[in-house]
């Protein structure tokens, strides 16, 4: 994405990951902060890996000003993204109507949870929120229990960001072809529900009746669930194919009950209970290493960058003394790479706003519109 120029105005989650993103891929970002502090409290910044990739600028938004900054870096753009609340851009003065009027080819992206319309658009949430109302978070978890989230992957970044990113990177292809900006309206909810397509599948062709825990893929089959160890640990359990669900059986060292008979399931399920509980995570996961039992160790967040498959892939990387995840997806003629760490709010106004091409960037600074921390 050499060559791309994005605006990124500072919101929260979803906003900022597809920013990092894009700046990954290669793009040019320049982030717009609060001049009177950031949009997300982060008690350390230079440590917010969502930053990392681009230089970060303070602007005093409510001033005429500070908005006329904007406009002049959204003259040089081809994305903008912001994730306001519907109407905040457009009480600014930046709404898409202004900044298309300066550029007509730019691709002005919206990230909000509920849209920017319906009757729920104007109001608060949260991931929880949206992908409770967009039908996701009640199959979740096992049945009998309360519904499980997936912390905040699933709606902030699987149904926001991902799709605020493939969008507007759809609409810049258009605007590259036809000279024809446009809006993208990146609702999490529209996201999470594309991303039910599968579920919908199953539930509509009678294979599964949406409820909690008892779907092939969401722990109504034994053999698609988490196993406890000795070690109060867990192996995760996938062997769904006939000939990934004997390799498990072999290397188990156990008849199982006939899984085609459903009226065994619940013998079989307490089997491989029983069994895993028998042996250590790490005693498991080196009988199943290099098999094709579709078995692996759930492995935690503080131990996944040394893990081995991760560690020989370099799938979390040591940067500016932060581990974070490397760019993805990979590239055989363009490989990403990590550029500059995140920095403070306002840490990089006088030289961003230089390279941008704006005018006057210490008269700014002296009067107050902009910020140099």
């Amino acid at each position: 994405m050499s060559g791309v120029r994005v605006v990124e105005i500072v919101g929260i989650g979803p906003g900022p990951f597809a920013a990092m993103m894009l700046a990954d891929l290669g793009a040019d970002v320049i982030r717009i902060d609060r001049a009177n502090g950031q949009a997300i409290a982060v008690s350390q910044p230079d440590k917010d890996v969502l930053a990392r990739g681009r230089p970060n600028v303070a602007l005093d938004l409510k001033s005429e000003r500070g908005v006329d900054v904007v406009l002049q870096l959204v003259e040089k753009a081809d994305i903008l993204i912001e994730g306001f609340r519907p109407g905040v851009m457009e009480r600014l003065g930046l709404g898409p109507e202004v900044c298309l009027a300066r550029n007509p080819q730019l691709i002005f992206g919206r990230m909000t949870g509920w849209g920017q319309d319906g009757p729920l658009a104007h109001t608060a949430g949260h991931d929880i929120n949206y992908i409770s109302v967009a039908g996701a978070l009640d199959g979740l978890g096992h049945a009998g229990d309360a519904p499980a989230f997936p912390q905040n992957l699933l709606g902030d970044f699987g149904g926001g960001a991902l799709y605020l990113v493939s969008g507007v990177l759809a609409a810049l292809t258009h605007a590259r072809a036809t000279g024809e900006g446009q809006v993208v309206d990146c609702a999490i909810t529209d996201g999470v529900a594309h991303l039910l397509a599968m579920s919908l599948t199953i539930q509509q062709t009678g294979a599964w009746d949406g409820s909690r825990g008892t779907g092939l893929l969401s722990g109504g089959a034994p053999f698609y669930d988490v196993y406890e160890t000795s070690d109060g640990r867990w192996m995760s359990v996938g062997g769904l194919e006939p000939q990934f669900y004997a390799a498990m059986e072999k290397l188990l060292d156990v008849e199982l009950p006939d899984r085609n008979d459903l009226t065994q399931w619940p013998a079989l399920r307490e089997t491989l209970r029983a069994t895993f509980a028998q042996r250590t995570q790490a005693e498991w996961t080196e009988i199943f290493d290099g098999s094709d039992a579709c078995v692996a160790p759930v492995v935690p967040l503080t131990e996944a960058y040394e893990q081995p498959h991760n560690k020989a892939r370099g799938t979390y990387v040591e940067h500016h003394g932060l581990v974070q995840p490397a760019p993805a997806p990979r590239f055989s003629a363009t490989p990403a790479a990590l550029t500059t760490p995140p920095s403070r709010p306002g840490a990089d106004t006088r030289e961003a706003l230089a390279a941008w091409g704006v005018d006057d960037v210490e008269t700014l600074i002296e009067d107050g519109v902009a910020v140099q921390s």
